[in-house]
């Protein structure tokens, strides 16, 4: 540590290949584990124990050509069959239906331009993560009675009625008026997007309005999360059998749940990731060759102290321990400079962008215990050419 202090401006050089390095690493490792942890708690909002059956989904790389045999075999989902769901499943306490359409909305002289609407059954709000900031969930006797209320979101809220209750306010959807009768928490951004910008309102009055034969889509809540599989394959075997498929055929219809979400993400980041670890190989490798280098030019200047040390009793292999040693702990030093300018880097990014970024703990040991193993890597030829020195011919060296 002396050495590094009394030599600055060579040691930062030194470890500039090795900050870099572990600098990088521990950004990208950040960035995909802060998006994880905010796809897993955010943008799919079915919970542990939820699904949703849609009309077709892609988990995973796009196929064009898949995409327009599922449009052409794919029917819509329709409200009956939801309510043959409904009246025979077992293992799921709760299932619901929704439409999702872009409005404008109005309230006074304020208007906000793409507004998602969804038109949910009533028990939709207690199977997702919308909660509520004042007022309540529309009933299912307004949902039967097709009438017009609503719970809107932080930023109809924030634009419209900042400064007093919006609960019994008028907001205008599409050119018809809906009361408001709830107002749900905050629920932030993801990737740039507010997940606050929305209106529910009951579906039967959402059928009345926009029809109920495109985009209709079911979610589901297993039991409990132990049952969540078994729950999507009655849900399957209960759609099979109202379209009378045949054993065999492929299913026309789709099953998602956060868990298959998460997966599609993680392989996706998982291509990113190795991406990552390609780049920093090569910053390693750069930053490990500087650090031989460095080493060499120590062990030179220092043959006389090694000669003086070898003359007193010195083993080779307390030589070969002192410079691996000081290799070891000049990487690691690196490596630390690397965590504590990648955490600066993450502050920034989670400050100033909608990018999520989490450091984990293992990010931090990875990068310190990879710098580290580079600093002893590239200097076993330095403390093998030290520990290698005649002791006479050493005594002799002039600095």
């Amino acid at each position: 540590m002396g050495s590094l202090r009394g030599s600055k401006l060579r040691s930062f050089l030194t470890l500039l290949g090795i900050i870099l390095a572990t600098t990088t690493l521990i950004a990208v490792m950040s960035v995909i584990h802060g998006m994880d942890v905010y796809i897993a708690q955010n943008v799919s909002d079915m919970g542990a124990d939820g699904f949703r059956i849609l009309r077709m989904a892609f988990i995973g790389n796009f196929d064009a050509k898949k995409y327009m045999e599922m449009v052409k075999k794919n029917p819509e989902l329709r409200p009956e069959e939801y309510e043959f769901l409904r009246s025979r499943v077992r293992l799921s306490k709760e299932v619901g239906m929704q439409v999702f359409k872009r409005v404008a909305a109005v309230a006074g002289p304020d208007r906000l331009e793409d507004v998602r609407l969804r038109a949910v059954s009533p028990n939709i709000a207690s199977m997702t993560n919308v909660q509520l900031a004042s007022g309540r969930m529309f009933t299912p006797m307004e949902n039967d009675r097709r009438m017009y209320v609503a719970l809107i979101g932080n930023d109809l809220k924030e634009t419209f009625f900042p400064n007093v209750d919006a609960v019994g306010k008028i907001v205008k959807l599409d050119g018809r008026n809906w009361e408001v009768v709830g107002v749900a928490k905050k629920q932030g951004s993801a990737f740039g997007q507010s997940l606050d910008n929305f209106v529910m309102v009951p579906i039967e009055t959402g059928f009345k309005i926009y029809g109920s034969r495109q985009g209709l889509s079911y979610m589901a809540q297993a039991i409990d999360q132990s049952y969540l599989f078994q729950a999507q394959d009655e849900i399957r075997m209960l759609l099979r059998a109202w379209r009378h498929m045949r054993p065999g055929q492929e299913d026309n219809f789709a099953i998602v749940s956060s868990d298959s979400l998460v997966n599609a993400w993680g392989q996706m980041t998982g291509a990113i990731a190795a991406t990552a670890v390609a780049v920093v190989s090569v910053f390693m490798v750069v930053g490990g060759v500087v650090i031989m280098n460095i080493m060499l030019a120590v062990v030179t200047e220092r043959t006389h102290e090694i000669g003086i040390r070898k003359s007193v009793g010195a083993r080779r292999r307390d030589i070969l321990y002192q410079f691996l040693v000081e290799s070891a702990t000049l990487a690691a030093t690196g490596g630390l400079a690397g965590v504590i300018l990648a955490w600066i880097v993450g502050v920034l990014v989670r400050s100033f962008t909608p990018i999520p970024m989490a450091m984990p703990v293992s990010a931090v040991v990875v990068g310190v215990t990879l710098s580290a193993a580079v600093g002893l890597f590239f200097g076993i030829y330095p403390a093998q050419r030290a520990s290698s020195l005649d002791p006479i011919e050493a005594l002799r060296f002039e600095r």
